[in-house]
């Protein structure tokens, strides 16, 4: 089986950005560069709430924006028109109150009794 011209380029050029796959590096978006970087994003706050769950909210547009963090997405709340502690967007509302803050997240996920952490 005779390996023909075009084929052995198209292996040589794939087989040369091998290792330039090696040198990219990606960084963090909440932040620094420091060798170990924290888990807490930058602008935002924690909140621990009943069960140990947590959540992040970093406020955005002068707050009219609760920008929701959770380990694995990110979600934008708008300021509900009819209460200001109130930013909500389909079946995800959070209720920022002090230390009574919630967040129900559709049905089944509820995070209650909601308390912001200091940063330290």
């Amino acid at each position: 089986m005779m390996i023909n011209l075009q084929q052995f380029v198209l292996v040589a050029l794939l087989a040369s950005t091998i290792p330039a796959c090696s040198s990219i590096r990606l960084t963090n978006p909440f932040g620094g560069d420091e060798g170990e970087t924290s888990q807490h994003p930058k602008d935002a706050t924690q909140y621990i709430c009943d069960g140990n769950k947590s959540f992040y909210v970093r406020m955005l547009n002068n707050g009219n924006d609760a920008w929701l963090i959770y380990p694995d997405h990110e979600v934008n709340l708008p300021k509900s028109s009819d209460d200001s502690r109130r930013y909500a967007s389909g079946v995800i509302a959070l209720v920022i109150n002090g230390d009574t803050t919630t967040l129900n997240d559709g049905e089944k996920i509820a995070y209650l009794n909601c308390k912001p952490q200091l940063k330290k």
